[in-house]
């Protein structure tokens, strides 16, 4: 671990891919980073989906407990038929263009829940406030929200399920949401002064890893690196990202990408090394880490 590092107080192990409430995980800010904490983490990024409400709650949580808060968030961006995720680092959340980019994502996410909802509804019993019901305030509303209406309503065992069964693409009701290019999002993000990770680059079937050449296109255009340890990334994609990252020196981060009860995955089943924390700590300049 660096020197400068050790004295501003960070410290490993390092989980930076994290969701609570305010988008599609289950539990507050303050409930992530606990839950965290019992799992020997030190230093975790919050990274709920176009929004950056959870901060002050998370920042105040890792301070209690001696712990080194990463502000982050879970950019949307669509590739042709592809949903791609940036996890972004460290950004100034008031930078007026990611604002605004960041409004449009969240307002679209709203019209385009309500969409699948009249869709859904028109065969099951299931209104817009049985989705409002399940959305903690601020959230950004998505489809993990429905899939806990269904839940509630009897219609699904859980998340798992409703995403297998009636929100599966299959059933008709699929509509995506706005979401940037991704070389606009990356762009974005750098021009705010954070540091953007591709998240889950590889992962199986449809929505498979984009083609290296769009990858090193993004590089060129300012993306820092890979989320390359993750559970829905394919072997064969984590040996193509990490020869890639070898080559052009990029930050290899890994992460849970923990929901609470909205998923399997746990805090800290993969974390990211001491050294690639201080590269996205060293390259971020719109907002500073939160130290103990």
């Amino acid at each position: 671990m660096g020197t400068a590092a050790r004295a501003r107080g960070f410290h490993g192990p390092s989980d930076l891919h994290l969701h609570s409430i305010r988008s599609d995980g289950t539990e507050p800010p303050a409930g992530v980073v606990q839950a965290a904490h019992r799992a020997g983490l030190r230093t975790v990024a919050l990274t709920d989906h176009d929004t950056t409400a959870g901060w002050a709650e998370a920042a105040e949580a890792t301070a209690s407990l001696d712990m080194t808060f990463l502000p982050g968030m879970e950019l949307s961006a669509r590739h042709e038929w592809r949903t791609v995720h940036l996890l972004a680092y460290l950004f100034d959340p008031d930078h007026p263009r990611l604002r605004a980019e960041m409004e449009r994502i969240r307002e679209d996410r709203i019209g385009r829940a309500e969409r699948i909802v009249r869709s859904i509804a028109r065969s099951h019993d299931l209104t817009w406030d049985d989705v409002l019901a399940q959305t903690g305030a601020g959230a950004t509303v998505g489809r993990p929200h429905i899939a806990d209406a269904l839940v509630a309503r009897g219609l699904a065992a859980d998340r798992a399920a409703a995403f297998a069964g009636i929100l599966h693409p299959s059933q008709g009701h699929f509509t995506p949401h706005y979401a940037p290019d991704p070389i606009t999002a990356v762009e974005l993000v750098v021009a705010a002064g954070g540091v953007p990770i591709l998240a889950h680059p590889s992962p199986s079937g449809r929505e498979r890893m984009m083609p290296p050449a769009v990858l090193r296109e993004l590089v060129d255009h300012g993306l820092a690196g890979f989320e390359v340890e993750h559970r829905e990334n394919t072997a064969d994609g984590k040996r193509v990202l990490r020869a890639i990252a070898a080559e052009l020196d990029l930050i290899v981060t890994g992460s849970s990408d923990y929901h609470g009860l909205g998923k399997p995955n746990q805090p800290g089943e993969n974390t990211t090394d001491d050294e690639m924390v201080e590269r996205i700590i060293a390259r971020g300049s719109g907002a500073a880490p939160v130290y103990a």
